[in-house]
């Protein structure tokens, strides 16, 4: 993790890093100050394959466990809602570093009955009459489910901060308002996973040529995201700060190197499967005298 950076060409001719310990501990952001420039991009931390050609498959073979282990967490949901457990996925990440190919990619994997997905646009006028975490707090996942933010409430330490929306001592409060909401959401049962998605300034320029070169991506390609680049040292010190300022133990920053699409996918997929196998989920108990419903249904 704190490696200096690379170049793309010399990280594509190493050989990947064998996982020695888990992905959530490789990818996790160690506590105290941030340098974005010192985290490699293109790194593939702990993939287990050969590179680019490994990729999809290995991605799709976390599917069967996954599948199994939210349908787990759906059950208990269904059957025990005041103490069922919940997680919750935060996607953060520049324009084009890929939060909705991790959506389809990686979250796709399980069930769509299980998931409650929220993209967090523009506050609408409703929105604006309330605190900021207002809107946040009811997107929260119901007992059983895995919620996911495409953005999240840090868009109110990033974009609000980065074009002056508020003044500075509004926001910088809000780093402290955001730990006590996520240390709250953890004690109730939520187990929240925060990636980063760490996408080079060369490779989003990359990606947004591409949006303009193929007519089926214009619909992708936002004008706006040109006007939010050249600001980027701007967000890029403002998600150090945020990096640094809500890492905690309850709600731990994961930087996922996002320049590589297949290693960013493989990754988020794996730390969902690390998260939910700690959460040791077991189906729920009968409410029933089995033999007795075995006999009857014998009897029908």
């Amino acid at each position: 993790m704190a490696a200096k950076k690379k170049s793309k060409s010399t990280s594509k001719s190493k050989s990947p890093q064998r996982a020695t310990k888990p992905l959530s501990q490789l990818l996790r952001l160690p506590s105290g100050p941030v340098d974005l420039s010192s985290l490699d991009t293109a790194a593939t931390h702990g993939f287990p394959g050969k590179g680019k050609e490994d990729g999809p498959a290995l991605t799709q073979a976390l599917a069967p466990e996954i599948s199994d282990l939210q349908e787990r967490l759906y059950a208990n949901g269904r059957s025990d809602p005041e103490n069922a457990k919940r997680v919750l996925v935060v996607l953060q990440g520049m324009d084009t570093s890929g939060k909705g190919g991790v959506i389809r990619h990686a979250m796709g994997m399980v069930d769509p009955q299980g998931i409650q997905l929220t993209s967090f646009k523009v506050p609408t006028d409703e929105e604006r009459k309330h605190h900021y975490l207002w809107r946040i707090r009811r997107a929260l996942p119901d007992p059983g489910m895995i919620g996911i933010f495409d953005r999240s409430q840090y868009e109110d330490v990033l974009v609000v901060r980065v074009e002056q929306l508020v003044p500075v001592s509004e926001w910088n409060k809000r780093y402290d308002e955001i730990n006590t909401f996520e240390k709250k959401a953890a004690d109730e049962g939520t187990t929240i996973i925060k990636c980063f998605l760490h996408v080079s300034f060369d490779e989003q320029k990359a990606r947004l040529a591409a949006r303009l070169a193929s007519p089926d991506k214009y619909w992708k390609y936002n004008p706006g995201d040109v006007d939010a680049r050249a600001k980027w040292p701007a967000y890029q010190q403002a998600y150090a700060d945020a990096l640094e300022r809500c890492n905690t133990d309850y709600a731990p920053w994961f930087v996922i190197p996002a320049d590589r699409k297949w290693y960013r996918n493989w990754a988020v997929a794996q730390l969902l499967r690390e998260h939910l196998v700690g959460m040791d989920l077991s189906w729920p108990e009968a409410t029933f005298d089995v033999a007795a419903e075995k006999a009857r249904v014998a009897r029908s």
